[in-house]
Parts: structure tokens; C-alpha cells; sequence
């Protein structure tokens, strides 16, 4: 019913908090589609997870700047984020908050986006049971690799993309 994408982002955002691949797993859905077809709503979920990345980092600035995007988005596209079994309102609500404490530089802390279809929730329990990961857990903020994933992980498949890319445009 739901994309398994969307699953995986809500297992890594509510399970490990692993928001650089929440990031990963929905922008990689997100661009199957051609360019003028694309979900935006997908990118608001996708700037949630890089906010909170940037915010648990303490990049206060670029947690504003994503999260603002953000809510711009989510709330042009209600219905479809209503659609997708997700509380509309109620995750507004509550990033409108998490912008507040951003803007007061307040620490991060771990949020949960609020669910609102019990089937989901189950999808996505089972997900953190396979994945032995405990849902709603808090950020485990001594782990380095989760805080500076995007400098620690291996891009060695993103540099040899790129590459291929360049010299495909070359031919």
C-alpha cells in the first residue's frame, strides 16, 4: 500500500535515527520519476531528515534553512502527506515547533513523525523488528558515524557515477 521507500525513511528515521540515509533511500525513490513528474511532497519529507541532521550536528543555519523548505512544501501538499498515512497537522504542528528550537539554537532532540494509519505503523514496526531496531529510541548522540555520515561513509560508488556521468556527456 505504501512505498517500501517511504517504510525504510520512517524505520531509519524512528529506529536507528539514521537521518543521512533516510535522505539516501527517499531521494533515490523520488528520482525513478522523469524531472516534471516528481512528488514534491517527497522532498519535504526529504529536507525533514537533512534538518535534523544539520541540526543534531549543530549546523544551526542549514537545520533552518532545509526545515523551512520543509514546511513550505508539506504544507502545499497536505492531502498527499495526509495520504500517505501521516498526521497532517499534527506534523506541522510539530515542525513549526522544532524551527522554534532551532532558532533559539536549542539542542537536538529526537521527534517522531506522527502516524495516523495503524497499518503503516504495523508495516513499520515488523521493518524495525527484521532490522532489530527499537522504534521511537532517541538518538544515540555519541555515535560518530551517525552524526558525520556524510564524511565517514564510503563514496566510492557516487565518485565512479559521476565519473561515468561525465564521460557519458562527453560521447
Amino acid at each position: 500500500m505504501y512505498p517500501q521507500a517511504f517504510i525504510d525513511y520512517l524505520v531509519h528515521f524512528h529506529g536507528d535515527r539514521d537521518y543521512f540515509e533516510c535522505h539516501e533511500v527517499l531521494e533515490e525513490f523520488w528520482k525513478e520519476k522523469e524531472r516534471g513528474a516528481r512528488d514534491q511532497f517527497w522532498v519535504g519529507f526529504i529536507q525533514i531528515a537533512v534538518s535534523f541532521y544539520h541540526h543534531r550536528r549543530g549546523n544551526f543555519p542549514g537545520a533552518q534553512r532545509t526545515l523551512e523548505k520543509a514546511i513550505s512544501i508539506l504544507e502545499d501538499e497536505r492531502v498527499q502527506v495526509h495520504s500517505l498515512g501521516i498526521d497532517d497537522r499534527k506534523l506541522l504542528s510539530t515542525l513549526k515547533e522544532r524551527l522554534s528550537d532551532i532558532k533559539a539554537r536549542n539542542p537536538y532532540k529526537s521527534l517522531n513523525i506522527p502516524i495516523s494509519d495503524h497499518a503503516l505503523m504495523q508495516a513499520c514496526l515488523k521493518e524495525c523488528s527484521l532490522r532489530e531496531v527499537i522504534w521511537g529510541s532517541d538518538s544515540d548522540l555519541t555515535n560518530q558515524y551517525l552524526l558525520n555520515k556524510h564524511t565517514l561513509r564510503d563514496r566510492s560508488d557516487v565518485i565512479m557515477e559521476r565519473e561515468r556521468q561525465k564521460e557519458k556527456k562527453r560521447k
